[in-house]
């Protein structure tokens, strides 16, 4: 079998995923740098069985996918899936039509309106990008003076997505959340991520530790995998007094920090993945 590896940069995790792949005697890893793609519509032949996405670059990831799908190539995770789950708006609206419990969302197209829903609201609310990963850009607003200032800053800095106001209820977390692995039609396996900081993005030096899956977390966490498309996903929760609040869902899953600590071999239940959906 032969799997083309599309990627930006090569980090830790897609080391890992190499290492794997390139330890298994029937498989051939096909390396493909997205920097250098090119396509050729209608045209186009590929040598690999099914490509699996590791891009950073979110806007190449989607356009390489929706071009490979179109040439039918199986692609993991799925044009659709790294869509949805790149787009807050679209992913809240996914779990929204699936029933999957997850924080008050209102959005806005102007400032003033935005400042309106904020107040409606009651602070704190978070303020969110529509596309982004490791907690960056993400404010969290306490009061209407915080409001004004983020809500100008955004709107000076321009651009698509700051024009678009994504605007989360606020979830005490009591210093940690939860990140669950879904690979498939399993729940692998997941992880607390604890700070002082309100953000707990181990990215941001958040501290991993192993989270038991118990039957309510897999149920949520393949239910959120579900809405936005299945795969191989990971999913960040908040745990409230009235159960599990989904709060985003990652379609390239960082999993480098969550081995060790769950005693689960991600990389090896991914590529097992890859490898049956190329078989289908």
């Amino acid at each position: 079998m032969r799997i083309g590896f599309l990627h930006s940069i090569i980090r830790k995790d897609e080391r890992l995923l190499l290492d794997e792949m390139r330890n298994r005697t029937n498989l051939e890893v096909i390396m493909i740098d997205d920097r250098k793609l090119k396509f050729t519509l209608g045209e186009n032949i590929f040598p690999f069985d099914i490509v699996m996405e590791r891009c950073i670059n979110h806007s190449r990831a989607i356009y390489s996918l929706k071009l490979f799908e179109s040439a039918d190539m199986k692609c993991v995770n799925s044009y659709k899936v790294v869509n949805i789950c790149g787009d807050k708006i679209l992913t809240s609206v996914a779990l929204m039509n699936h029933n999957v419990p997850q924080p008050e969302v209102r959005v806005a197209f102007t400032e003033k309106s935005a400042l309106q829903l904020i107040e409606d609201m009651g602070y704190p609310v978070v303020l969110k990008p529509l596309v982004g990963s490791w907690g960056r850009l993400i404010s969290k607003v306490n009061d209407r003076d915080a409001a004004e200032s983020i809500l100008e800053h955004k709107r000076i800095l321009g651009g698509y997505h700051h024009s678009i106001y994504y605007i989360q209820r606020y979830v005490e977390k009591n210093g940690r959340d939860i990140r669950s692995f879904v690979v498939g039609d399993e729940c692998i396996s997941a992880i607390y991520r604890t700070s002082k900081h309100w953000i707990t993005n181990t990215a941001r030096g958040g501290i991993a530790s192993n989270c038991p899956v118990t039957e309510e977390l897999s149920d949520i966490s393949l239910r959120a995998a579900e809405a936005v498309g299945g795969g191989a996903v990971a999913i960040d929760l908040f745990e409230t007094k009235d159960g599990f609040y989904v709060n985003e869902v990652n379609h390239t899953m960082e999993f480098k920090n969550s081995i060790d600590t769950t005693g689960v071999n991600i990389p090896k239940k991914i590529v097992d993945y890859v490898m049956e959906v190329a078989k289908k």
